[in-house]
Order: C-alpha cells, then structure tokens, then sequence
C-alpha cells in the first residue's frame, strides 16, 4: 500500500512538472497580434463574461482566412513543449481532450482565452467544465504568452486543415 502511494505521489508531481513550467523566452514578435481588453481597458478589467469568447482579455482576434505559416510553426513549437505530453492532433483523447476540429468547435478568441485563463475558464465556462468532466484532470496553468496563444492557434488551423 505504501509503495502505491508513493508511486501514485511521484505519477501526479512528474505529470505535473511536465505539463507546467515557465515560458522564460515568450515571443515578442508582433505579427498578426490579436486585439485584447487591454485596449480599451486595464487588463484587469476583463468585459463581462461571453460564452462565445469565454472569459479573459481576449475580445477580438483578427484570423486571415488562409494560414499563417510563420504563426502555425511557432505554435508547433509550444505545442511540442508545453501541450503535446498531454493533447493528441487527433480526436483521441490522452489525459485531456484531442485537438482534431476544435477550430471548428470554439471561436479563436474562447481558445486564447482558455489556454491563456485556465482556471477562470474552467470555473465560470459550460464547455471548459463539460471537457473537465471527461478527462477529470484540470489543465495546469503554461504560463503562455498572448503571441504564444496566438501562435498556438494558428497551429490549431493548420491541424483542422486550413491552407
């Protein structure tokens, strides 16, 4: 029983320290930045909460309808560091939901508010709290820039199969 505990205990803490950590050398690059609450408000002062959008900063994102290369491989990147020991490209499921069509599911502005405001969209959000449901693990917070946000999504697209 002991030593089921203690690997249990170790399971959760190396799972932990591998979905975690500290974006240390976030993006400064500006390209196709998407237009946040700070705009027009502190960004403390997120607006009310909108199912849509979800709840964060992000009120509005410009998405070209063709993909942007340059963002898709950098959201490649911080995929393959920070989200891919836990998401699938495809619709499997591993510890949290699959990635296959989320494009189509949420409004890009609901996914960079997500994966930028994790515990607030999973405490106020239907969807957010539905997948908690299913997977039963709360996604760790990545600390991802907004750039990264914007980054990560692109690549998102690029994964639903947008050229």
């Amino acid at each position: 029983m002991k030593k089921t505990f203690v690997y249990v205990a170790f399971s959760v803490a190396l799972l932990a320290a591998a979905c975690g950590g500290n974006n240390q050398s976030a993006s400064k690059d500006n390209a196709g930045s998407s237009t946040a609450a700070s705009d027009e408000k502190k960004p403390s002062e997120n607006p009310s909460y909108d199912p849509k959008r979800g709840e964060g900063k992000f009120t509005h994102v410009d998405v070209a309808a063709t993909l942007d290369p340059k963002m898709a491989d950098a959201g490649e990147k911080v995929y393959q560091l920070k989200c891919s020991s836990c998401h699938k490209t495809t619709d499997e499921k591993l510890v949290g939901p699959g990635w296959k069509g989320v494009t189509s599911r949420h409004t890009a502005e609901w996914i960079m508010n997500f994966v930028t405001n994790t515990d607030e969209m999973l405490n106020k959000d239907a969807a957010a709290q539905a997948q908690l449901e299913i997977c039963l693990v709360r996604m760790p917070n990545q600390n991802l820039s907004d750039d990264d946000a914007r980054h990560i999504y692109e690549f998102m697209r690029k994964n639903d199969g947008v050229k």
